[in-house]
């Protein structure tokens, strides 16, 4: 596929994420925090998110300025691209539509928050970060640039890792056996 078609296929999935997202936030904006765990650590590890999905991948997406980083993948790795990317999105959506209020962007528990082990939770522990992860390997097939395409893989594996031992404890703290129960059911 053309460099051209694989940057409007990666905007097209990109964008399809703010269509996902935006209701949840506009209905979780009133709830109310009960618990909230943004520290520096947190918080740098969400701009090196962004930096890693978002800037780096805009960059390469409206300019020549990495050009000088790109490699050239098969096209039925561009296709791998295009399902996985789908997948990412439904399994971004059907997690976002799971948790309902619970949903946050940040490690916080909401009030009357409860937890949500129906769905696509019944199996997937954390099936948002599958969705992520899922999405980091479709950038990585559909923008062939060292840079951009990897950066999401480097920059989001570096969050998870800082950051899912913290969200497990948090869930623990407010849930104890039943969310030890859950672990044992379902995977990371």
């Amino acid at each position: 596929m053309s460099t051209l078609t694989l940057k409007v296929l990666f905007t097209i999935g990109f964008l399809s994420s703010f269509v996902i997202r935006i209701p949840h936030q506009r209905e979780n904006r009133n709830n109310k925090i009960a618990r909230d765990r943004k520290t520096t650590q947190e918080m740098i590890l969400l701009l090196l998110v962004f930096i890693g999905m978002v800037m780096l991948p805009w960059l390469y997406v409206v300019s020549p300025v990495l050009n000088f980083a790109d490699y050239s993948l098969p096209i039925w790795a561009n296709c791998l691209g295009v399902i996985t990317f789908a997948l990412a999105l439904w399994l971004f959506w059907r997690s976002h539509y799971d948790l309902g209020k619970n949903w946050s962007p940040t490690l916080e528990i909401r009030e009357n928050h409860t937890l949500i082990s129906k769905g696509v939770y019944q199996t997937i522990r954390h099936p948002m970060y599958a969705s992520v992860w899922l999405w980091c390997v479709a950038q990585a097939l559909l923008l062939p640039n060292w840079i951009a395409g990897l950066a999401g893989i480097a920059s989001f594996g570096i969050m998870y890792l800082l950051r899912i031992g913290n969200e497990e404890q948090m869930m623990l703290e407010q849930f104890g056996d039943e969310y030890k129960m859950y672990m044992q059911r379902s995977r990371r």
